[in-house]
Parts: C-alpha cells; sequence; structure tokens
C-alpha cells in the first residue's frame, strides 16, 4: 500500500503579495498527490467545499482555476467536508475515477479516520456510537430508528490524549451521515470545541473565550483504492489548526 504523507500548511513558497502558492492555489492548500485520475489535497478550515453563491471563494473553484492553467477541464466532487472543519479530500479528473470513487464511497470502502478535540471525558476511552440520525435543514437530528426517513449512523472513537481538559479523539467513521461525528459526539456529551451549531451554550462561550474560531475536526487519513491501477492508497495530514497543537507530541 502506498502512503503520501501531507506537509504542513505553508510550507509552499508564497507569493507575498496575494498569499498564493506558485501554482496560483490559496497557500493553505495543499495538493499532495495528483495523477490523471485523482487529485487529492488538504482543505483549510473555514473554506467551503463548494459553494453555491458565486461571491464565495470555495475549494472547487480554487481547484477548476488550478487546473484550467494546465488546460485542465475537469474535476468532480466525490465528497465534502463542512466548511468550518479541515482534512482530505479526494476529487476526480475524469468520469470513469468519478464513477468508480462515487462507488467506493457509496459501498463505504473509503477509510476516513478523523482527530476531534473535546472537552468531556467518556466513562470508556474507546467505545462506538450507534444512532439514527435525519437531516433538518442545515442540522442533524439525532432520532429513534422508526422515525420515517432515519439513517443508521456509526463510528468508532479511542481516546489519545488529554491536555489541559482537552481531549483528542481518534475517530473513525463507519457511515458517512450528514454532520454525523459533529451531531453524534456531542449527542454522546462529547462535543467538540468550536462547534457552533451543535455544542451546548456553555462550550460555546469556552470556544470563543479561548479563540477556537473553527470546529475543532481534522479529516487526517484517507485510504481508497486508485481508480485506475487497483492500488490501494493511504494518505495521511497533520492538522494545521492551532487547537491541535496541545497534542503535538502525542
Amino acid at each position: 500500500m502506498r502512503v503520501r504523507q501531507a506537509v504542513g500548511a505553508g510550507r509552499r513558497c508564497k507569493d507575498r503579495e496575494n498569499g498564493r502558492g506558485m501554482n496560483n492555489l490559496r497557500s493553505d492548500i495543499n495538493i499532495i498527490y495528483e495523477d490523471k485520475d485523482i487529485l487529492v489535497c488538504r482543505k483549510p478550515a473555514g473554506l467551503p467545499t463548494q459553494s453555491a453563491r458565486v461571491s464565495v471563494p470555495d475549494l472547487v473553484s480554487e481547484l477548476k482555476s488550478y487546473l484550467a492553467e494546465k488546460n485542465e477541464n475537469y474535476l468532480a466532487v466525490v465528497h465534502r467536508l463542512d466548511q468550518p472543519v479541515e482534512g482530505l479530500l479526494v476529487f476526480a479528473k475524469n468520469k470513469k475515477a468519478a464513477k468508480n470513487l462515487s462507488e467506493q464511497l457509496k459501498q463505504g470502502e473509503f477509510g476516513k479516520v478523523y482527530y476531534a478535540v473535546a472537552f468531556n471525558q467518556p466513562c470508556v476511552q474507546e467505545g462506538m456510537l450507534e444512532d439514527y440520525m435525519v437531516k433538518d435543514g442545515s442540522r442533524a437530528k439525532i432520532v429513534t430508528a422508526d422515525t420515517p426517513g432515519a439513517k443508521k449512523a456509526v463510528l468508532h472513537y479511542k481516546l489519545i490524549a488529554v491536555n489541559k481538559g482537552r481531549v483528542l479523539y481518534e475517530v473513525r467513521l463507519e457511515t458517512g451521515r450528514f454532520h454525523q461525528i459533529r451531531a453524534q459526539m456531542a449527542h454522546a456529551g462529547m462535543p467538540i470545541l468550536g462547534d457552533k451549531k451543535y455544542a451546548d451554550p456553555a462550550i460555546a462561550i469556552y470556544s470563543e473565550a479561548h479563540g477556537i474560531k473553527n470546529v475543532a475536526l481534522c479529516a487526517f487519513k484517507l485510504k481508497l483504492v486508485h481508480p485506475g491501477t487497483g492500488e490501494e492508497m493511504l494518505f495521511v495530514s497533520k492538522p494545521a489548526g492551532e487547537i491541535f497543537k496541545d497534542f503535538k507530541k502525542e
């Protein structure tokens, strides 16, 4: 299995006037792998994966501009990360690759692992959360199994470290529901710091007081099968958010 390690944010040579790299991408967008079929990059927190509003910058527009400079005009979104979340995403560069990757995602064959920083420590340091969820507008709701439209949501968590009352978890998704990690962890009493949508008011006040502006969640590991070669590939990226630096020695 081939492993690709992302370099830290900002290590690319930047244009001092506009904060862009030599490939005309924003300096905080890090492409860690690219070939004729796929492009894997790290999305910074605060940047939407894709926005319906023309005036709002997003990752897809940045990547399409980057590819256009190389006379490449195809880019398909395979999966997304919430705007306040950082981490790894894979995009398809042709229709065949898009179909293959979408099928892998549908069949649960993507390996997606996250780091999350929460405030409360659970009774057990490793476990599984299993709930049923529905999407309610811009939010996800935990509901009973017999609720119309409810979908099963499963994740596995493991406590990695505790520092200054903050807890670093490794979270592995078994399903890929809308806002799944954020909603499930908050429901289980482990609200993620910086999450204004799902954390309780006390956590929101704490996050604001400590300058935590984005959700303390990072998709740091992504495993997939290359759609062209059939090779299993693993991509790893260290979190860039300030809140993760408390755990940099772990």
